[in-house]
């Protein structure tokens, strides 16, 4: 099938189009971070200590992890425990610092998906992207509004 022929079949996007293709890239990701022994929130987790601009404190990583996957605390808590074993994080103070292993592991997660990630998202016109992206973003701010609501 052509290009042309799945965009014209494609389905409205929809809230079960978005999760079935999260859970379709997810399970590519998966499926590589299973290779290295780490989690999916285990890479959510050391990425966020990886990119931070300054180190985080354990509970900055809880919140910044907790706002993305929506996990439980305790559980990311529990999360950043088993990088700390593995010395895939560091204690520095009160803070968690990813170690040398830490960074060389998403380094290597980010070579074998660079290749899959192209495949998938190659040949998307530029004005695709840019309109899923908005379309996205609103769909992210409207259940972050509505979860708050519900937990309030």
């Amino acid at each position: 099938m052509t290009t042309a022929a799945v965009t014209a079949a494609a389905p409205v996007a929809d809230a079960r189009a978005l999760g079935l293709a999260h859970y379709a890239a997810r399970g590519v990701l998966e499926h590589v971070l299973a290779r290295h022994g780490i989690t999916f929130q285990q890479q959510v987790a050391l990425r966020a200590a990886v990119t931070a601009d300054a180190p985080r404190t354990a509970d900055q990583l809880v919140a910044q992890v907790r706002g993305s996957l929506k996990a439980d605390p305790v559980d990311v808590r529990a999360t950043l425990d088993a990088l700390l074993a593995e010395q895939l994080l560091v204690a520095d103070g009160a803070h968690l610092r990813p170690t040398g292993a830490g960074r060389e592991l998403l380094a290597a997660v980010g070579a074998q998906t660079a290749p899959v990630t192209a495949r998938i998202w190659g040949a998307i016109p530029a004005e695709d992207l840019a309109a899923a992206g908005r379309v996205l973003a609103l769909v992210a701010e409207r259940a972050n509004a509505e979860l708050a609501a519900l937990t309030d």
